[in-house]
């Protein structure tokens, strides 16, 4: 019943840890010190999120419609408010010392506080669903699923965009924008 749900979150792991870095290497201290100050609000948010994930997966075969219903709202929550938090992370660092440090913070706090909205209208839109009859949750279920999956392909463009040249090298150096360990295997580093 909830496969679907899992499909749309499976797609959507690239905007979860969009914030995780990838390699580089400049030393420029500013910068350095800028992406410290985002990453370390970083790391709780993305444990938060993909323990909230993990929740949704593993309650993937479940038959009780109204425990369904509970594992995902709340779920959905957590994901917003952690997403709300990112944005107040990247909101306090201020702007990247970089050429248009000020637009590309300004376009990542808007989408960080987008995605936690859509997150929240996920939650409502879960919530309002009748789990009195099996076959309308499972069709409202696919509807939420299908959002999730147009959320998970929505552009994290300005994510990306602050990710990148010296801000993205001095990100992916912190522990705290690095992808979190899970039970599977180790954080991945490039």
């Amino acid at each position: 019943m909830n496969k679907k749900l899992v499909a749309a979150l499976s797609g959507g792991a690239a905007l979860v840890l969009a914030l995780t870095g990838c390699g580089g290497g400049d030393d420029d201290k500013k910068v350095n010190d800028w992406a410290k100050s985002v990453c370390d609000e970083v790391q709780p948010q993305l444990k938060k999120i993909q323990g909230a994930n993990t929740a949704i997966q593993g309650a993937a075969d479940e038959q009780d419609s109204k425990k369904l219903q509970q594992t995902d709202s709340k779920a959905f929550q957590e994901i917003s408010e952690s997403y709300g938090a990112l944005a107040k992370a990247v909101n306090k660092a201020g702007p990247p010392p970089v050429d248009s440090g000020d637009k590309t913070q300004k376009q990542a706090v808007k989408e960080l506080n987008a995605t936690s909205g859509s997150y929240t209208k996920l939650k409502s839109a879960i919530d309002k669903l009748d789990t009195s009859d099996k076959s309308k949750f499972a069709q409202g279920l696919a509807g939420v699923a299908d959002e999730l999956d147009k959320l998970s392909k929505s552009g994290d463009q300005a994510l990306r965009k602050l990710q990148e040249g010296k801000v993205g090298s001095a990100m992916a150096k912190q522990p705290g924008c690095q992808k979190p360990k899970t039970a599977g295997g180790g954080a991945t580093q490039s």
